[in-house]
């Protein structure tokens, strides 16, 4: 099971610096197949986000594809939101909150299918709605044990016509504020795995610098269509493990 878990984390960390995603999007679903209940893969996936998001938002600052005023206003909002984390894994049945993960990946599949990956419209970006934006996802993503950004990203790109690199940096960015909120809340109901939790957290960062390394070397139509079939794949996943179980 260590030695699974390791190479797991490696590809998580991967995924998890090329797309922008905290990585609960792969990591809860190849848990649930590994054994784990849903409430404990939550808790070890929460635990991996902080990590490799940490990480990961330090390498895109250095970059300088990392925009700190607009992505606070979302991580603040984040952070807020998914403090009530904990009492919506606590008072749900596993399969209602399967069943919530399977609509944000659709949603996030059919809102970025239609965005263009780089908009000639004018950014929007007000701060009360950022700020609003970030307590949603929040709330609702780490209830679910992803970090925010397969929502997040989106919405920025679909709604609020971002560049999908800036997007995908920004997402990050708020997966620091959101995991570690939702680590806090977890936490206080014993959802936290602590030693799985920090195994795949601190072997996933190898795995995000080459993830981060290879993101800035893709080009944003290629980076988009890579996204959307990430997003394919964890639907097809997750589906089969709702209707087998």
């Amino acid at each position: 099971m260590t030695i699974s878990l390791i190479l797991l984390a490696l590809g998580v960390g991967f995924v998890s610096g090329f797309f922008g995603v905290g990585g609960g999007t792969i990591l809860v679903p190849t848990l649930l197949y590994l054994g784990f209940d849903i409430k404990r893969a939550i808790g070890i996936s929460v635990t991996q986000m902080l990590f490799s998001s940490l990480y990961g938002s330090y390498l895109n600052h250095k970059k300088g594809s990392l925009v700190l005023k607009e992505g606070y206003l979302l991580g603040i909002g984040g952070f807020i939101g998914a403090l009530g984390s904990g009492a919506v894994v606590h008072f749900f049945p596993g399969k209602t909150l399967s069943f919530i993960f399977l609509a944000i990946v659709v949603f996030a599949i059919y809102r970025f299918f239609k965005a263009p990956a780089e908009s000639d419209e004018e950014e929007i970006n007000n701060k009360t709605l950022l700020f609003f934006i970030g307590a949603g996802v929040g709330l609702l993503a780490i209830s679910v044990g992803v970090g925010g950004s397969i929502l997040l990203t989106p919405i920025l790109v679909g709604f609020l016509h971002y560049n999908v690199k800036k997007a995908v940096s920004m997402a990050l960015f708020f997966v620091i504020f959101s995991s570690m909120s939702g680590f806090i809340s977890l936490s206080f109901y014993g959802y936290i795995d602590y030693f799985y939790g920090f195994l795949v957290g601190i072997f996933s960062l190898l795995g995000v610098y080459f993830g981060i390394l290879t993101a800035h070397k893709t080009h944003a139509k290629r980076h988009k269509k890579l996204i959307l079939l990430l997003n394919f794949v964890i639907l097809a996943l997750i589906i089969n493990k709702i209707f087998n179980q």
